[in-house]
């Protein structure tokens, strides 16, 4: 497993202070879903480093679902993930260019918007 400092994880960083916030709270009642985010450095399926976004509990761990199936499982490059996280990138134009991969309920995927993720403050 290579350990590459992906330009995503002070993103996932921040989300776990952002769940705590109210607002965050407010989200977690209205989503009330799991995801897993692989994200690959350079190419998707390898070296990829995984993260829960856990819409239920409200929490951000690093590493693989355990305990079931999350509802959804997205698949992005570094790159691509901070484009659609960040709103440059939508995520349908990402999954149809094949910058995104999903497995899992297609209904949950469409829940998984640019909205669930803080805004990095302006530099």
């Amino acid at each position: 497993m290579a350990n590459t400092e992906l330009k995503s994880d002070n993103l996932f960083e921040m989300m776990k202070a952002h769940l705590a916030s109210d607002a965050g709270k407010e989200l977690t009642k209205k989503i009330g879903l799991v995801y897993q985010i692989n994200i690959a450095p350079k190419k998707i399926g390898f070296d990829e480093v995984s993260y829960i976004v856990d819409l239920k509990k409200g929490e951000v761990t690093k590493g693989k679902f355990e305990g079931g199936k999350p509802d959804a499982i997205f698949s992005f490059k570094d790159d691509d993930f901070m484009k659609v996280a960040t709103g440059k990138m939508n995520p349908q134009i990402a999954f149809m260019r094949g910058a995104m991969k999903i497995k899992g309920s297609l209904s949950a995927a469409q829940k998984f918007t640019p909205d669930i993720f803080p805004k990095p403050a302006k530099m």
